[in-house]
């Protein structure tokens, strides 16, 4: 039987920042860009205002600093609120065929303990990389089957991806393989999320990334207090698998670790939705963008998806702000019907709020038809969702457009470039110009940085 607890653990042990491909260092800096501009975002939103009125009553004094602000906590409160920022817009990066989001968790977590504990930005970027690489081949392994029995993996996969980032940190170098496994050990029993807000809505979604950066940091925690938990957690008889899904395949667990990464396998979303959508915006925009295009002449809208998010993202009724997010009929008709408000020309929360305001959209969305397709199915891949949209007009004309891959996805990345305008266009609501500037330089020079608790002091305004 594979040991796959084991396999896990002695390689992020022994992981460090200098074995990583330039590639991938570079995509960690990326990554971290892009978690602090959507952190900035997630942090005006309500419900990051319910979270702190929680924090408020539960969390402990600490060193862990909450982003934007004065306020420190233990690491379990800091890592939960610092990842409901960043993980609760749907805007965060995100790995297609894995079915989760790991920047806003391994990020939160590994600031968490980094900043407490003072330790180097490459010590930190290792832990980040270990859980990134942990959570998707974990994932890999269960899925689909994992999600096909309603399990959200962003939060359920996601406690052991925090647990590696925050057990490396505190148990460094390759002695801390065991304590590493014991903590994936009591993480596996804090793992939970479901996926019943597809058909039922609710605000529980916007807390399953908090959850599983909180739990992993606990977890950890508790290694390092005194507690273990099973060493063959993932693979046992009784364990992890066996419980969540119905198939197995260890083998994507354990092909290419060490040499080849899934991280490079991560996506920027450009939009605040499903990044199974993200192309049918994409579509949907080249349509509107059309001189010939007249919203007001619509008569009907073919959407073409894939099997995969038949009946979970195809709702031509969203009742809320989350189900809006996760409905592609809802973002076709968004896209033919608005532009987006932001200067990055991203879809946000405020974009979705409005149209579900606008009649206009509402309506539209009602016309848009799902249906599987052939070609669109063909073309969607782990790395990203294919789309074809087909808009009949009253006069019989047909306009079309088919997007393989979104711009953000591994075949079309956002550049260092692009990370820096949008991360400077978010943060330069809160941080003077100069300042603003130390911040980038210094998330741009992590690796090199001896102490990671220079940037909170930075992001104070």
């Amino acid at each position: 039987m594979t040991q796959a607890t084991q396999i896990i653990s002695q390689f992020s042990a022994n992981l460090s920042f200098s074995d990583l491909p330039a590639p991938i260092q570079n995509s960690l800096i990326h990554f971290a860009l892009d978690y602090f501009r959507v952190a900035s975002i997630g942090e005006r939103m309500e419900w990051s205002q319910w979270g702190r009125r929680y924090a408020q009553s539960t969390a402990g004094n600490g060193s862990s600093p909450v982003l934007f602000s004065d306020t420190h906590y233990d690491p379990v409160s800091a890592a939960f609120l610092n990842s409901l920022y960043a993980g609760s817009l749907d805007a965060d990066d995100v790995h297609v065929g894995a079915m989760l989001h790991p920047g806003c968790i391994m990020f939160s977590t590994g600031l968490a303990i980094g900043q407490a504990r003072r330790q180097s930005g490459a010590e930190v970027l290792a832990a980040i990389a270990a859980g990134y690489e942990a959570m998707i081949r974990l994932a890999l392994c269960i899925q689909p089957s994992h999600f096909s029995r309603g399990f959200q993996s962003t939060s359920t996969m996601g406690v052991f991806g925090a647990a590696v980032t925050a057990a490396k940190l505190l148990f460094p170098g390759s002695a801390g393989e065991k304590s590493i496994a014991a903590s994936l050990g009591i993480a596996a029993s804090f793992a939970g999320g479901l996926t019943q807000f597809y058909h039922s809505g609710s605000t529980v979604k916007r807390l399953h990334a908090a959850q599983a950066a909180s739990s992993g940091t606990k977890a950890a925690l508790l290694v390092e207090s005194g507690f273990t938990g099973p060493h063959d957690i993932f693979e046992g008889k009784d364990g992890f698998a066996r419980a969540y899904a119905d198939a197995v395949d260890f083998t994507l667990l354990e092909n290419g670790l060490g040499d080849s990464y899934r991280i490079a396998e991560v996506a920027v979303k450009p939009h605040a939705c499903s990044a199974r959508v993200l192309s049918a915006i994409e579509a949907s925009t080249e349509i509107r963008n059309q001189p010939t295009f007249d919203p007001s002449e619509i008569q009907s809208i073919y959407l073409g998806i894939p099997k995969v998010i038949q009946g979970r993202l195809t709702t031509n009724h969203p009742t809320d702000l989350q189900a809006a997010q996760m409905s592609a009929p809802f973002a076709v008709a968004l896209s033919l019907l608005r532009q987006s408000s932001s200067t990055t020309f991203s879809f946000g929360v405020d974009d979705f709020v409005i149209g579900l305001q606008d009649s206009r959209v509402m309506q539209l969305t009602q016309l848009v038809k799902c249906k599987l397709d052939d070609e669109v199915e063909k073309t969607s891949s782990e790395e990203s969702v294919s789309a074809k949209v087909i808009v009949t007009m009253r006069n019989g004309q047909q306009l079309s457009a088919f997007v393989i891959s979104p711009k953000g996805s591994i075949a079309r990345p956002f550049t260092i470039e692009d990370h820096i305008f949008r991360a400077e266009s978010e943060l330069s609501s809160r941080l003077p110009k100069e300042k603003l500037s130390q911040f980038i330089d210094a998330v741009i020079s992590l690796p090199s940085m001896p102490d990671v608790s220079l940037l909170g002091n930075l992001l104070k305004s």
